[in-house]
Order: C-alpha cells, then structure tokens, then sequence
C-alpha cells in the first residue's frame, strides 16, 4: 500500500501545519502546485537573504 507523502510547512520558524500537498494546499486555500513551489531552489533563493523571515517553507518528512 503506497502512503502518501508528509510534508511540513513553515511560516519563518513557525510551523504551520503538517499533512500531504493536497491537505496542506486545501488549508492555506491555494493550489497544490503552489504549496509544491515553496520548496523549490527558485523560491528558496529569492527569499534565502530577505531580512524579512516571515516566507513560507515546505520540507519533506522522511520515513524510517
């Protein structure tokens, strides 16, 4: 039986939830390929030096 990936989305340091993109996406009511981008080297470079830390991360939970 394949489960379905965890993920864990971060406000700053803040987690916001954890769940599978499609719970994740549902919560913050945007689309899952949006949640997906958090996560990207594109998106983590435009937010990696902002003196802001209040953007959005999603990290992967990996199984044991």
């Amino acid at each position: 039986m394949k489960k379905n990936k965890e993920y864990a989305i971060y406000k700053g340091e803040d987690l916001i939830m954890i769940g599978t993109v499609k719970e994740i996406a549902k919560h913050l009511e945007i689309k899952e390929k949006s949640v997906l981008f958090y996560q990207t080297p594109t998106y983590l470079k435009r937010h990696r030096n902002s003196k802001k830390q209040n953007y959005k991360i999603l990290i992967k939970i990996e199984e044991d």
